[in-house]
């Protein structure tokens, strides 16, 4: 895997888009240019506390000085959010690494976007370059209430595109409405909360092989078996036993070999690692049917081994 570019980035703008939603402006302070992103991109930011957290860049690609990005504030979180919205001001500095891209866009013909909550800010890139180069597109958009809702100002400049929900006011997005017709011409990018991006998987079965894209803020429960095994890190030369307690980055980090980690997850890839030899058992939310079929890569912070052993190009 390459390793990932680490920047201090001046936060330059922050602005209140919606109820409880905040948006950051990042840039170099020599405004020189940044690594250039594509829609459905992320990055890393590791706050002055030490907290790193994910976040999607929702601002233009072709704006190569500056990363924006927009943060729910969620009490209930870990406490990123909230430190965001409470103690990030114009000025301070962050660290950030990437920009990394598990939720790339190519779409080119026709697609339907739909986004729940702070899901719209992949999403929201991805509609300027549908618009941009001409696809026919449109969105279902659902929040809680209209105000909470981010960027709807800016959406409903999209006449006859967008569908803008508020649950307070419409209900739930009618999903079998918008996807019981399987139209084999159409892609779906879905990100959102997991009750909204379960029920569109499910909707989505009968639908050609990759017609849905999915983005996931948070993990779903893994409760497979946890029984001890062995990792061989093949370069260091280490072998250690991973208890059912630990994570395999974890039990590599106390016999001194570690590896970078950032959403503890199994979302945003910043742990993947090759495997040399062995079974894993997969427990992320990121890979594909064909990686894990491959067995070739695996997400080190969640996911465990069928096998005995795992030999780890570590």
């Amino acid at each position: 895997m390459p390793v990932d570019l680490e920047f201090p980035l001046e936060v330059t703008a922050a602005v209140s888009q919606a109820a409880g939603v905040r948006s950051l402006r990042l840039e170099r302070g020599d405004h020189a240019p940044l690594p250039r992103w594509e829609p459905g991109a992320h990055i890393d930011v590791v706050l002055p506390n030490g907290l790193v957290r994910q976040y999607s860049l929702c601002g233009d690609p072709q704006d190569d000085r500056a990363y924006e990005i927009a943060v729910l504030r969620a009490p209930e979180s870990r406490g990123g959010s909230e430190y965001v919205h409470t103690h990030i001001r114009v000025g301070d500095v962050v660290t950030v690494r990437g920009p990394r891209n598990n939720f790339t866009f190519a779409a080119r013909h026709r697609v339907l976007f739909i986004a729940g909550g702070i899901g719209i800010t992949p999403i929201l890139p991805m509609i300027r370059q549908a618009d941009r180069e001409g696809i026919d597109w449109e969105l279902a958009y659902g929040g809680r209430t209209r105000d909470s809702m981010a960027f709807a100002d800016e959406l409903q400049l999209y006449q006859g595109r967008v569908q803008l929900v508020p649950e307070d006011e419409r209900g739930l997005l009618d999903l079998p409405a918008l996807l019981g017709t399987v139209r084999p011409d159409t892609l779906v990018y879905c990100c959102g909360p997991t009750g909204l991006l379960d029920a569109v998987q499910k909707l989505c079965e009968p639908w050609p092989a990759g017609s849905l894209h999915l983005e996931r803020f948070s993990g779903t429960s893994t409760n497979g078996p946890s029984d001890a095994f062995t990792i061989v890190a093949e370069r260091s030369g280490v072998v250690c036993e991973v208890t059912a307690g630990e994570s395999i980055a974890d039990a590599l980090a106390r016999v001194g070999v570690i590896v970078q980690t950032s959403c503890r997850e199994g979302l945003c890839g910043t742990c993947e690692t090759q495997v040399l030899d062995g079974v894993p058992d997969h427990r992320d939310q990121l890979l594909g049917d064909d990686d894990r079929e491959a067995g070739t890569t695996m997400l080190i912070c969640v996911s465990r081994a069928i096998s005995p052993q795992l030999v780890l190009d570590l």
